[in-house]
């Protein structure tokens, strides 16, 4: 991480609740923080289980305001910008984002790395997909991800790493089958292709 990613991270980290919704906003938008967001919202729902709903519901409200702000600047863009973001798989992700609308962008919001997640926030808003679904749908998978995380935190906490100790064959090897279908899905949805349509 960039020296001055490393700054605005510790000066989120200062800030709590507020922090949370920084990176959030940032890594869903303009920047990219790894994993950032859930590891702040796990080390603060640990030391303060009473305020999790408040760091998972900033984390979110951070990370769709900032899929809205990337929509948007791709809606200005056009096409061509899409084009430029998504290279050779714009015609899957784009087939991918019309054809299944809301339920296409949950879909791609719910999957882990290593589907390129903010590719589609660029196909939505240079597509014109209807705002409503594409922020209830992001809306959904963001609470979805971020209480469950938060939850995790709360549930095991401290117990998480000796318990990952014990178990590790079974943990490695769910971590592994996450890994696989995440890899798997994403590549189905980035090598569907549209149909030609028969000349008439």
């Amino acid at each position: 991480m960039n020296a001055w990613k490393q700054k605005i991270v510790a000066f989120a980290t200062g800030l709590g609740a507020p922090g949370l919704f920084l990176i959030s906003f940032l890594d869903s938008s303009v920047l990219s923080f790894p994993i950032i967001n859930d590891l702040l919202l796990i080390e603060l729902s640990m030391k303060q289980h009473a305020r999790m709903p408040l760091y998972a519901l900033m984390a979110a409200t951070g990370s769709v305001l900032g899929c809205i702000l990337l929509y948007y600047l791709a809606r200005m863009g056009g096409e061509a910008y899409f084009h430029r973001k998504a290279g050779h798989r714009a015609h899957a992700i784009r087939h991918w984002v019309e054809r299944n609308g809301f339920g296409g962008m949950l879909i791609a919001a719910l999957l882990p790395p290593p589907t390129p997640f903010k590719i589609f926030v660029f196909a939505a808003g240079a597509f014109e997909a209807p705002v409503v679904g594409f922020a209830s749908a992001i809306t959904l998978a963001r609470l979805f991800r971020y209480f469950g995380v938060g939850y995790l935190a709360v549930r095991y906490g401290e117990n998480a790493l000796p318990y990952i100790k014990e178990h590790w064959p079974i943990v490695a090897v769910l971590a592994l089958a996450l890994v696989l279908v995440s890899y798997g899905l994403s590549r189905v949805i980035l090598r569907h292709k549209p149909h030609l349509e028969a000349p008439e």
